[in-house]
């Protein structure tokens, strides 16, 4: 056999191989400043939406911007939305094709890493007040120490009044913190000791006021003051914050990262980076064959439990809404059939691969920053115990969808075999029989205060979600 010549081994690897593209090298000059214009409304996205009820308001406001109705309302037509516990929320467009048929179907969580406060809360130490609390989510203690911190949530008193608190994000706001103990003073308290035990949960405790009450005598006048400015600013006593759902986030908006700005900085982008893209692509979505829904839960970074995340009963609920609003009777058998000829993804992100830490990704199979979105075949942890594995056939159609629209992506694992793993809920809508895979953009820092994104593929992520919505069954 006579040897290649250099244009024949060119065109050899141009067929055969699977080359990695930048989504920049392929970008037109119009495509790149799309890039950069989705990304300050990516950036908005994030600061509005700090934590889940503040996520669902958000996208209903997005949604109702965009000419879609409450279900329940009399106006509601071919676009909607369903919101459920306000920790929760679907949007919904009828196809053109009976949704008992099947539809697709877009998930992601909006929930986040976080720290929520303990039942009681409110102490006094040394003339300071402090907030006890209890992480929330996977997250590395250390992170979480000695950084401007904001508070969001709500109250709830026992008389049926709800007061919304939101502290510590306006410019002229006074932020909070946990405290860390100086370096001069630290070797063995921390220095010596594991990182897992040398910053323990019980010592993050967020610093709240310092002013004590003006009185001749008496104990915990600072805890004292602080519940006085609670009952006069809002009418809210001690007792009240056991039914508090208040949750300690990073302060601070989501900012541009590097001279040429090609990143995005900012807390919760796991998952909120692929919700903002999965509410994209639903409100842009124009007469679709299928019909197209959008699914947006909590509580996916502790396991996906209780009655607003994916293993809840949400997702039939608002399949049978939908299937009334074609004129289709929602019965038990024909709820389960058209979720389970559905097609789905679960919007997640990866872990993009780390320039300082190559040795805990496995190079062939890594996400790259900037190489657009990342299809995730399977998830879980070593033997891929817990992991939802997408079988071939659908795969494959999904990377024709993409090629066809003209998609940069690319397809990764989450590190090497042996160094640990992750879920999605891609899992717990498998359950019902559709075709589900993970896809999302990849991150650097995740589950840290400050996540790193790249525009590039923010914008991936929301071209390959509507190629996904607009494609033909095949």
């Amino acid at each position: 056999m006579a040897k290649l010549t250099k244009k024949q081994l060119e065109e050899l690897n141009e067929k055969l191989t699977l080359p990695k593209k930048a989504v920049w090298a392929k970008a037109t000059a119009k495509e790149r400043k799309e890039i950069f214009a989705l990304a300050e409304r990516y950036k908005d996205f994030l600061d509005n939406a700090k934590t889940e009820r503040l996520a669902v308001e958000t996208i209903r406001a997005m949604a109702e911007k965009k000419g879609f109705k409450d279900i329940k309302s009399k106006a509601a037509g071919s676009k909607f939305y369903v919101v459920f516990q306000n920790k929760a929320i679907a949007l919904g467009v009828l196809g053109r094709q009976k949704p008992s048929q099947g539809f697709r179907l877009i998930g992601a969580h909006i929930d986040a890493p976080r720290l929520d406060l303990k039942m009681h809360p409110l102490f006094e130490n040394l003339e300071l007040a402090f907030l006890k609390t209890h992480y929330y989510g996977g997250i590395k203690k250390y992170q979480w120490f000695a950084r401007p911190l904001a508070i969001h949530g709500v109250v709830c008193t026992a008389e049926g009044k709800t007061v919304v608190i939101d502290w510590g994000e306006k410019p002229d706001d006074p932020v909070f913190t946990v405290l860390d103990l100086l370096p001069h003073l630290s070797r063995k308290v921390q220095g010596e000791k594991k990182l897992n035990e040398a910053f323990e949960a019980e010592r993050m405790n967020v610093l709240l006021a310092g002013l004590p009450l003006e009185a001749e005598e008496g104990g915990d006048l600072v805890k004292l003051a602080v519940l006085q400015y609670l009952d006069k600013k809002h009418g809210l006593k001690e007792a009240d914050l056991i039914s508090a759902e208040l949750e300690i986030v990073p302060a601070g908006p989501a900012r541009d990262v590097g001279l040429d700005r090609a990143l995005v900085g900012a807390y919760g982008q796991d998952d909120r980076a692929s919700a903002f893209c999965g509410v994209e692509a639903i409100l842009n979505v124009s007469n679709p064959a299928k019909s197209c829904l959008g699914l947006f839960v909590d509580k996916e970074e502790i396991g996906s439990e209780g009655s607003t995340s994916a293993s809840s009963r949400f997702l039939e609920m608002v399949a049978a809404q939908l299937m009334e609003k074609a004129k289709e009777k929602p019965g038990y058998l024909s709820v389960g059939q058209a979720l389970a000829r559905s097609k789905a993804l679960s919007a997640d992100v990866n872990g993009a691969l780390d320039p300082d830490y190559p040795e805990v990704h496995e190079k062939n199979n890594a996400a790259f920053m900037g190489y657009g979105v990342t299809l995730t075949k399977y998830t879980g942890h070593g033997g891929k115990y817990g992991a939802s594995d997408a079988n071939a056939e659908y795969v494959a159609w999904l990377r024709k969808a993409w090629d066809d629209a003209g998609v940069t992506w690319q397809a990764a694992g989450m590190g090497r075999v042996d160094e640990g793993g992750g879920g999605t809920i891609a899992k717990l809508l498998a359950i019902y029989g559709m075709e589900i895979v993970d896809v999302g953009p990849a991150l650097l820092s995740m589950h840290s205060p400050f996540e790193i994104s790249h525009k590039a593929d923010i914008w991936s992520t929301c071209q390959a979600f509507a190629a996904f919505l607009a494609a033909p069954e095949g």
